[in-house]
C-alpha cells in the first residue's frame, strides 16, 4: 500500500494519463489545446451547457471557466448560442472542430483505459471507476459522447 496521501495518488495519476493525452492530440492537429481547456471539455454534454453548469462540474468559478470558454471559442472549439429555454442566457456548444477534438480525446481515453484493464484487470478498473463516480457523484460527470453531426 501506498504512504502517498489519496490526494497526491490522485494528482499523480491524473498526472500520467494527462502525459499521455495532451501529447497525441497536439499531434492530430489540435495543437492550440492544453490542460486548462479540460474544464470545458472534461465536463461539456452534447448538447451543451451553460457557463454557470461548467463551472459547478469543473469546480471552478465562473470567471475562470468563462476565460476558458472566450479562448476555445476564439480558437473554434465552442460557440456561444441563445438558450432557447431563455433569452438573456447563452449555451456553450461545441463546433465541428471541438467535438473532433472530443471524440480524439475520447478515444484516446478508451485505450489507456483498455490498456489499464490488460495491465491491472479489468475488474479492478471497474471498481476503481465505480468507486471515483461514486466520490464524485453522477450529476457532476455527465459525459456522452457529442451529438451526432
Amino acid at each position: 500500500m501506498s504512504e502517498i496521501p489519496i490526494p497526491g495518488l490522485l494528482q499523480l495519476t491524473f498526472d500520467v494519463f494527462e502525459r499521455e493525452l495532451f501529447p497525441r492530440v497536439q499531434a492530430a492537429g489540435f495543437d492550440d489545446l492544453r490542460p486548462g481547456h479540460g474544464c470545458v471539455f472534461g465536463t461539456i454534454t452534447p448538447e451543451g451547457a451553460r457557463l454557470t453548469d461548467l463551472a459547478e462540474r469543473a469546480g471552478l468559478t465562473k470567471q475562470a471557466v468563462g476565460e476558458v470558454v472566450s479562448e476555445l471559442e476564439q480558437a473554434g472549439y465552442v460557440e456561444r448560442v441563445p438558450d432557447p429555454s431563455d433569452g438573456r442566457a447563452k449555451i456553450i456548444r461545441l463546433t465541428e472542430r471541438g467535438e473532433q477534438a472530443w471524440n480524439l480525446g475520447r478515444s484516446i481515453i478508451d485505450e489507456v483505459r483498455g490498456r489499464w484493464e490488460e495491465r491491472y484487470g479489468r475488474e479492478r478498473v471497474a471498481n476503481m471507476l465505480e468507486l471515483l463516480d461514486q466520490i464524485v457523484g453522477d450529476e457532476l460527470w455527465p459525459l456522452a459522447p457529442p451529438r451526432a453531426a
